[in-house]
């Protein structure tokens, strides 16, 4: 049955509209007329809904060996960035949604435009050589409208020199890299305009 279902793979379901029953660690209860759904979602979409409240959700939906899931998001380039992410050979729904979870939506097509292993692999479960292969099968795939629109056609600017001097510093005070590079360059995208004392300042409270 599952072979067979494997072709309709997210064409079932394009969206799901309905009211919030119950938010979880990962996922959310959605009722639908008399159906409570179970929708696997990243934090980002998971921290803008509320229970009682209606919320359509761009969906996926995942049918592997016997496995049915269905995968949700409030916004359409999160939809986007999960397909083409569990398009990568190793790339799970559980690590799409852990790298959605970890960064901005611009900031992970920027990390992986630009080619930068070392952002990819600070999220939890993704390895440098895994954040090599992402980079290598979607760095000519991603569509560049997932960056910020004031990067768009310069992707460079997600980086700074501010950024990379708190980086430094930070990684001189004995942090690793894995666990600054996302802290910082999630700082940076917010406070684009932020020198390298107060990126250090806000990561060291988040590191803490």
């Amino acid at each position: 049955m599952a072979e067979s279902l494997e072709g309709y793979t997210n064409k079932v379901i394009a969206y799901l509209d309905g009211v919030v029953a119950e938010i979880r660690a990962g996922s959310l209860i959605v009722q639908a007329g008399a159906f409570g759904l179970e929708v696997f979602a990243p934090k980002p979409t998971l921290m803008v809904c509320r229970v009682g409240s209606a919320v359509r959700l761009h969906t996926y939906f995942l049918v592997k060996e016997e496995l049915l899931a269905l995968y949700g998001f409030h916004d359409r380039d999160l939809h986007t960035l999960f397909t083409h992410l569990i398009g990568v050979s190793g790339v799970g729904p559980k690590l799409a949604l852990a790298l959605l979870s970890s960064m901005q939506t611009p900031l992970l097509a920027g990390a992986i435009l630009q080619g930068d292993a070392g952002l990819l692999a600070s999220t939890p479960g993704v390895g440098k050589k895994m954040a090599e292969r992402i980079i290598l099968d979607l760095k000519n795939k991603l569509p560049e409208e997932l960056l910020a629109p004031g990067a768009r056609g310069k992707v460079t600017t997600l980086s700074s020199p501010a950024a990379e001097d708190a980086v430094g510093a930070l990684l001189a005070l004995g942090y690793r890299e894995t666990q600054v590079k996302g802290v910082v360059a999630q700082l940076a995208l917010k406070e684009p305009e932020a020198g390298a004392e107060t990126l250090i300042r806000k990561a060291l409270a988040q590191l803490r």
